[in-house]
């Protein structure tokens, strides 16, 4: 039987397509917004899986804006009562739902003190599209599983777009029209062998850098609520000051290495844990020291680390029922979080 995770993997590239397509409109006009602000920071406000993709975003808007990114926290304007001086800020509040009542206050909160406020939803009339002041509706359609797949990947996207449209990086937007068939073709890679080597670990480190450390910190997640596995994600560079003290002979490590300025540092530290007897599995056909995992190539640097979600999501959901989980209903959790 297949799961409701599978089949939603299965639809990120139409979700994807649908999203550049009929979704545009308010992403161009939420560009606009951006321009005509002309900000000097932009703040994202988001939790779980949204908040993976604002860090996505905020390397985005580093790399292609120039625009400082910053993440607060939602409990300052919902718990502790604060506000802050955003005045000269862009604000982005990410969630599926749109229902959670502290993303909701802290994008509320930044809109009143002046903020070009921004909503990133898969549920354009909610609460968090009433706090803004333009709505990008990522039109992923219902989705059943709780592990978040097309959000996630709807959410990156609309960022992304949002750069592309906002600076008017040509580039980017060509890269953008071309990324449904990049991720289709991501989803037939093949991490079978990563399956099998960590189908009994209980502990293991996810590695990315730049743009790939979000999609590190969204595998790292996925390993923890579908396959009762204990993963950090890290910085390559940051692995390097403490944690990597923990790794000794066949502890896994995932390193996501997309087509980059950053890829002979991510090869360079992936070559150092092998050394110290680590199980390495790298996302580059020539990894050096370590595993070589199958990937899919946008042709974008920037792009790249989506459709290397992509291949992991495929690849988790395998795990998952390898180690006798349903990956649609981790335990504990639910579809909508609504946190204070």
């Amino acid at each position: 039987m297949q799961t409701h995770m599978k089949r939603e993997i299965g639809e990120i590239p139409a979700a994807v397509a649908r999203l550049l397509g009929e979704g545009r409109e308010g992403i161009r006009a939420a560009a606009a917004a951006l321009r005509a602000a002309d900000p000097d920071v932009v703040v994202t406000i988001a939790r779980g899986s949204s908040d993976h993709a604002a860090t996505y975003f905020k390397y985005a808007c580093e790399l292609i804006a120039g625009v400082p990114v910053a993440s607060i926290g939602p409990s300052i304007a919902s718990i502790y009562g604060g506000g802050l001086r955003l005045g000269k800020a862009g604000a982005i509040g990410i969630s599926q739902s749109g229902k959670s009542p502290d993303i909701v206050a802290m994008l509320a909160s930044a809109r009143a003190s002046g903020a070009c406020a921004i909503a990133v939803t898969n549920t354009a009339a909610s609460p968090l599209a009433a706090a803004a002041d333009h709505v990008v509706d990522i039109g992923a359609g219902t989705e059943q599983s709780v592990a978040a797949t097309k959000t996630f990947a709807t959410s990156a996207v609309a960022g992304l777009a949002l750069v592309a449209d906002w600076t008017g990086d040509a580039a980017l937007l060509k890269a953008l029209d071309a990324l449904p068939e990049a991720l289709e073709a991501a989803i037939g890679r093949d991490w079978g062998e990563l399956v099998e080597a960590t189908a009994d670990s209980m502990s293991l480190f996810v590695l990315g850098r730049g743009p790939g450390l979000a999609i590190a910190s969204e595998a790292a997640l996925k390993f923890k609520e579908t396959s009762g596995i204990h993963a950090e994600a890290y910085s390559t560079a940051e692995v390097l000051h403490g944690p990597s003290a923990i790794v000794g002979e066949g502890f896994p490590v995932l390193v996501l290495c997309g087509d980059d300025k950053a890829r002979a540092s991510i090869l360079e530290t992936a070559g150092r844990l092998g050394a110290q007897g680590a199980r390495v599995f790298v996302t580059d056909p020539a990894p050096g020291t370590g595993i070589a995992l199958p990937v899919a190539r946008t042709g974008h640097p920037l792009l790249d680390p989506l459709a290397l979600a992509v291949s992991f999501y495929g690849f988790i959901e395998a795990l998952a029922r390898r180690r006798g989980f349903d990956p649609d209903q981790p335990p504990h959790l639910r579809k909508v979080t609504a946190t204070l």
